[in-house]
């Protein structure tokens, strides 16, 4: 991965040079401040993610755990998935819910392994284990030092980006959800005080981010848990809010939930994704939910330069590069996908 330098650094090193300059009792430079010059850059994205079932066991070696897609990923600048899990051993499965999962912290390890540099976790399992399991991800991801956007201790953190300099973009990614269970809306919903989920459901609070970070951002990008299951066009609630986001400011925005691919593309000068589907997962359909691949933006500043489709198919849940002719034709399918979702192919 390139290294890529944080914005808290970069602004704290050059608001402390003046500083220590008249300590030393010397006269400013007057020397403009050098800029790192822009470059076009690379961010690839993944599915839905977790370790249940089969895959669990792979977290014994959490350094290969992802397999053979961690090649792809690891060649981007920058790469994101969304973690649909809880991470946390303890905690109480969330009341009624039909499906409820959790991972070690383990998972973290596998995920920095393969190559992925931040996740979402703002998602309709984010909070499967409740309290204890939101404080339990919470605390596991500060002690490995892991980005972790969309859930916070309150609704600032919940809502604040991930910020870094990339080629000498300042990139920001922002994570939300417009899916999460009618009866756990206020109860894992982050707010002022309290810890949960950012909610894309509250369109004003993720607008008013997204508008901010466009004031100190070259990219803005925001990750979204979006859609219906299984549904192959993108839904009402999907196709209002991608114009919202793009008018305040969003270059890229792209989500997943429907455990199918879904069409992505240009809308105006933003790029938007509708549907990853699965990605490390343990349920799939050859034909359907175990079509899969890594989305790759080329970005410089706020224009997406080329979007790049490697297709996968999910084996033993776990994502598994296509080639030759089915790679072609996957590409094609994929492709095609765009022609229900309003998105153009080109700028």
């Amino acid at each position: 991965m390139a290294v890529a330098a944080s914005l808290t650094a970069c602004s704290t090193a050059d608001s402390a040079a003046p500083e220590r300059e008249r300590l030393a009792g010397e006269a400013p430079s007057k020397a403009a401040p050098s800029t790192p010059e822009r470059r076009p850059y690379t961010i690839s994205f993944g599915g839905d993610v977790h370790f249940e079932g089969m895959l669990r066991p792979r977290l014994n070696n959490p350094r290969t755990a992802l397999g053979p897609i961690a090649g792809v990923l690891r060649k981007a600048d920058l790469a994101m998935v969304n973690l649909e899990t809880a991470i946390t051993t303890g905690g109480t499965p969330a009341p009624g819910k039909q499906f409820t999962f959790r991972a070690p912290s383990s998972a973290l390890t596998a995920l920095k392994a393969a190559g992925v540099d931040v996740v979402s976790m703002a998602n309709n399992h984010g909070m499967d284990y409740m309290e204890t399991g939101l404080a339990d991800s919470l605390a596991a991801a500060r002690k490995a030092r892991f980005p972790v956007v969309g859930i916070g201790k309150d609704e600032a953190q919940a809502y604040k980006p991930y910020r870094k300099i990339v080629n000498g973009n300042r990139v920001s990614i922002i994570g939300a959800t417009q899916v999460l269970d009618a009866e756990f809306i206020q109860a894992w919903t982050a707010a002022p005080g309290k810890g949960g989920l950012a909610s894309a459901k509250n369109e004003a609070r993720l607008i008013k981010e997204v508008r901010q970070a466009r004031k100190n951002s070259d990219t803005v990008i925001v990750h979204l848990h979006w859609g219906t299951e299984l549904q192959k066009c993108p839904n009402e609630a999907q196709l209002s809010l991608a114009p919202k986001l793009v008018r305040a400011g969003a270059d890229v925005v792209v989500g997943g939930h429907a455990h199918i691919l879904l069409g992505a593309g240009y809308l105006d000068n933003a790029y938007i994704s509708y549907g990853m589907g699965n990605f490390v997962f343990y349920n799939s359909n050859p034909a359907t939910t175990g079509r899969t691949g890594v989305l790759t933006l080329t970005i410089n500043g706020r224009k997406v330069l080329k979007d790049s489709w490697t297709p996968a198919t999910i084996q033993g849940g776990l994502p598994v590069p296509m080639t030759g002719a089915a790679r072609t034709q996957a590409v094609a399918d994929w492709k095609a996908l765009r022609s229900c979702a309003g998105l153009s192919a080109r700028r």
